[in-house]
C-alpha cells in the first residue's frame, strides 16, 4: 500500500477502531458559535462543535461519536473534546462573564461521573466557575430512561454546572426533564424557528413556550435563525437569547469571536423605546433585595435573615450573577429549631449547601411588557416574587403587590394619552399599533391617515364648539364602520384620524373609506349656514393673515398599504410613507389616496 494511499480518508477510518482516539487528537478541533442576547447584541456564550471529523473519513460528528462508542472510546473522546473546548474558552478575553455550552452524549450518562471529575479538574487548572459551563442535554434521546441520569443530575447542579434541554419540540423525554430536573435553557429546535415569521401556529406554539418557561424560572434560546425576520419574530415571542447563521456561523477561529453584533441592538432600538413606559414603571417597583450565591456556606443565609427578620426568602445567583431560584427561610426553620441543626446543615458528611435548597421561581428580563409579567404571575403557584433580570443577571425582584401597582399606573398613563374629546387612543398607542402590525406579515395592512381640508377657518368662523361638534361627528362615523376588534382607531390629535385595517383587500376598504367621506361630508356640510352652503365657501383667513375664501369642510385620507409578507420594525420609515400620501390625498380631486409601501412614485 503506497503512503498516499493511507493518507486517504477512507483508510483511516479502517483502523478507527484501533486509532481512534490517536487519529481524533490529530485532526479534530472545536468550533464556536455565539449565542446572543437578543435585547443588547451583546453575546452570552458560545456552543462547542466538533469540526475535522471529515479528515478520518466521518461525514458528521454524530457518526464519528457512533463509531467511539461502538469501540468503547466514546469517554475519552469526549473528554479530550471538552479539555480542548474549556482551554480555547479560557482564551477568551471575556470567558469570564460568558457560558460554554457543551453537548452531553446520552451514552456517556453511566460513565458521566468520571467525565465530571476530569472536567471539574480542568476547570479548577483554568481557574473557571463551574456557572461558565451548560451541558445541552439533547431530546433526541431520552435521557431520562438512563438509570444513572438523575444522580448525574444530582451531581451536575451540586458542583454548579448549568443544563439546558437541546432540540426542545422533537425529542421524547423534555416535558418529564422540564417537571422533574433544574433545568436553566430551552433551545426550541429549528423546525419551530424556520419561517416563524409567516407562521401564525408556529408563533402561538413559540409564545406558549417562552411563557411556560419563564414561569418555571428557564431562559429560552432560539437557534438556527438564518434571516432577520425570524430573529424579530422570536424577539417578539419573548426569547431570551439566539443562535444561528443570521448572527454568526460557526468558526475554529478564536479570533474571529465578537463580544457583541452591534446590528441586533439595532434593529431592538424602536421595540425598546416602544416598551419604555413598561421598564419605567417596573424600575419604579423594583426591590433590590440582597442575594446569596450558592457556593456560599450556609452561614451566609442565616446571617442573612438574622439582619432581616422580616424577609422571608433571598434570590439566589450561580457565580456567574445569574438567577438560581429563592430559598425561603420555612426550608431552615427545621434545621434552626432542632438541636445541632446549624451544624448539621454545615456537616460535610451530611451536605446540605445553599444550592440543595433552592426553590425555582419565575425570571423574567427587565425589558419585559408589564402585561408578560401579569401573565407569570397569573400561571405561578407558590411563589412570592417574580425575579428580573437586566443582561441575563439578576436585577432584583418585583412581588404581586408592587405588580399590581405597575398594571394600574400603566392603565392611567393609557387612559391619559385618550383623547378626552373622541374617547379614541392617542398617538402612544397607535405608534405601537403600527409597529406592531409591522411585523405580523401574513396578512395586508393598511394605515389610513384622516386629516381635514379647511379644517382652521371653519373652527375659526363657527368657533371651537363647532369645531369639536364635526370632530365628534367624524369619531363617529369611523366608529360605526369600523366596529371589528381586529380594527384599531386612534386620534392623533385636533382633526387628524388614524385607521389600521388588517386583512382587507384594497378594493374592500377603498369602499368603506369613500362610504366615510361622502357620509362625513354630508354631515358636516349641515354644521355651515344656508348662505354658506349656498355659495360653497366661507371667508377667512390664511396661516400668513391674508383674507380669502375657503371651501367647505372635507376629509382626505391618505392609506399606506403594507403587502402581505412584508415585515417592517421601522416606525420612523412608516410615518414618512404616510407624509408622502397624506400629501398627496390632500391634493386630489376626491380625497383618497392609496400607496402600497415601496413602490416607486
Amino acid at each position: 500500500m503506497s503512503s498516499a494511499a493511507i493518507l486517504e480518508p477512507g483508510v483511516f477510518r479502517r483502523y478507527a477502531s484501533d486509532q481512534l482516539i490517536s487519529l481524533a487528537k490529530l485532526t479534530l478541533e472545536n468550533a464556536f458559535q455565539p449565542i446572543v442576547e437578543v435585547g443588547t447584541g451583546s453575546v452570552f456564550g458560545h456552543e462547542a462543535l466538533m469540526r475535522g471529523q471529515d479528515k478520518i473519513g466521518f461525514s458528521s460528528p454524530l457518526e464519528l461519536l457512533d463509531q467511539a462508542a461502538e469501540v468503547g472510546q466514546l469517554l475519552p473522546l469526549e473528554q479530550m473534546m471538552a479539555a480542548r473546548a474549556l482551554a480555547k474558552f479560557a482564551s477568551l478575553p471575556d470567558y469570564a462573564s460568558t457560558t460554554l455550552f457543551l453537548n452531553l452524549d446520552v451514552r456517556l450518562i453511566p460513565q458521566g461521573a468520571q467525565y465530571i471529575e476530569k472536567l471539574v479538574q480542568h476547570l479548577r487548572q483554568a481557574n473557571i466557575a463551574p456557572s461558565s459551563v451548560c451541558f445541552e442535554l439533547s431530546e433526541r434521546f431520552d435521557n431520562t430512561s438512563v438509570p444513572e441520569f438523575a444522580d448525574l443530575i444530582t451531581l451536575m447542579r451540586k458542583e454548579g454546572f448549568k443544563l439546558a434541554i437541546d432540540d426542545f419540540g422533537v425529542g421524547h423525554g423534555e416535558m418529564k426533564l422540564l417537571c422533574d430536573f433544574p433545568i436553566d435553557y430551552l433551545k426550541i429546535d429549528r423546525h419551530f424557528v424556520n419561517g416563524l415569521d409567516r407562521n401564525a401556529r408556529k408563533r402561538h406554539l413559540v409564545k406558549n413556550i417562552v411563557n411556560i418557561a419563564h414561569v418555571l424560572g428557564i431562559r429560552v434560546i432560539a437557534e438556527g435563525i438564518e434571516t432577520e425576520a425570524e430573529f424579530l419574530a422570536c424577539r417578539d415571542a419573548g426569547v431570551d437569547l439566539v443562535q444561528g447563521w443570521f448572527i454568526a456561523r460557526p468558526t475554529t477561529l478564536a479570533g474571529e469571536l465578537k463580544p457583541s453584533f452591534s446590528y441586533l441592538a439595532d434593529i431592538g432600538r424602536s421595540r425598546r423605546s416602544s416598551q419604555s413606559l413598561d421598564e419605567i414603571l417596573i424600575r419604579k417597583q423594583i426591590e433590590n433585595l440582597p442575594a446569596v450565591y450558592e457556593n456560599e456556606g450556609i452561614d451566609t443565609v442565616f446571617e442573612l435573615f438574622r439582619r432581616n427578620p422580616r424577609q422571608a426568602f433571598f434570590p439566589v445567583l450561580n457565580a456567574n450573577g445569574e438567577p438560581r431560584g429563592v430559598i425561603n427561610e420555612y426550608h431552615l426553620k427545621e434545621y434552626i429549631y432542632q438541636p445541632f441543626g446549624r451544624d448539621l446543615l454545615k456537616n460535610k458528611v451530611y451536605e446540605r449547601s445553599i444550592a440543595h435548597f433552592v426553590d425555582r421561581a419565575p425570571i423574567v428580563g427587565l425589558d419585559a411588557e408589564a402585561e408578560e409579567l401579569m401573565n407569570v404571575f397569573a400561571n405561578m403557584e407558590n411563589s412570592a416574587c417574580v425575579i428580573l433580570t437586566e443582561n441575563m443577571r439578576y436585577a432584583g425582584v418585583v412581588s404581586a403587590a408592587s405588580l399590581i401597582k405597575v398594571v394600574n399606573e400603566k392603565q392611567l398613563k393609557v387612559a391619559q394619552d385618550q383623547n378626552p374629546l373622541t374617547g379614541l387612543p392617542g398617538n402612544r398607542a397607535i405608534r405601537d399599533f403600527m409597529q406592531e402590525a409591522g411585523r405580523d406579515d401574513d396578512e395586508t395592512r393598511f394605515f389610513c391617515y384622516c386629516d381635514f381640508d379647511n379644517f382652521k377657518p371653519f373652527n375659526d368662523h363657527y368657533g371651537f364648539q363647532m369645531g369639536d361638534h364635526a370632530i365628534s361627528l367624524f369619531a363617529a362615523l369611523i366608529k360605526r364602520y369600523f366596529f371589528s376588534e381586529e380594527h384599531f382607531l386612534g386620534h392623533v390629535g385636533g382633526d387628524d384620524f388614524f385607521i389600521g385595517v388588517r386583512d382587507w383587500s384594497r378594493d374592500e376598504i377603498s369602499e368603506i373609506l369613500e362610504r366615510l367621506l361622502s357620509d362625513f361630508h354630508d354631515d358636516v356640510i349641515e354644521l355651515y349656514s344656508e348662505e354658506d352652503r349656498a355659495t360653497g365657501h366661507i371667508r377667512g383667513h390664511d396661516r400668513f393673515g391674508a383674507e380669502r375664501d375657503f371651501p367647505l369642510l372635507r376629509c382626505s385620507i391618505g392609506v399606506v398599504e403594507l403587502p402581505q409578507g412584508l415585515v417592517l420594525d421601522d416606525v420612523a420609515r412608516i410615518g414618512t410613507a404616510i407624509a408622502t400620501v397624506k400629501a398627496a390625498a390632500k391634493e386630489s380631486a376626491g380625497g383618497l389616496v392609496f400607496s402600497c409601501f415601496g413602490e416607486q412614485k
